[in-house]
């Protein structure tokens, strides 16, 4: 059973619509039809937003695997230079006379082609993360 103030609330909304003039009237339901319009827009807008994010944090998650294989793919490609230095390094210890600054000058070029290689890697990751 409605409790006597909202028994008076309704029937005070209701006297005061039926003491309305025609125009008055109109007015109301053109008002009430565009907060109902605003309503359901403010519902899309939520549905939309959602649809965004979700659609944000699939981007992201493809985006963080592809970058994941190009660094396992880079690292790779780095791990085989150090490993060519190594063997490099190897043979200059093992090397006599004359020979020993060839494979010097080889080496030294491994490893300025590794660490221009690893800084292109670091920079490109960092302005991937932003930093």
């Amino acid at each position: 059973m409605p409790s006597k103030t909202a028994t008076k609330v309704s029937t005070g909304a209701s006297r005061a619509r039926a003491t309305m003039s025609r125009e008055a009237r109109a007015a109301y339901s053109e008002v009430q039809a565009g907060v109902k319009s605003l309503e359901k827009a403010i519902a899309d807008i939520r549905r939309g937003v959602a649809k965004a994010e979700k659609q944000i944090e699939a981007d992201a998650r493809q985006r963080v695997r592809e970058l994941r294989k190009e660094a396992h793919t880079q690292l790779g490609a780095l791990q085989a230079k150090q490993k060519d230095a190594a063997r490099t390094l190897k043979s200059l210890s093992a090397a006599a006379g004359e020979s020993w600054q060839d494979i010097k000058t080889s080496a030294d070029s491994i490893l300025a082609d590794a660490r221009t290689t690893a800084a292109s890697i670091v920079e490109r990751f960092r302005g991937v993360i932003g930093r």
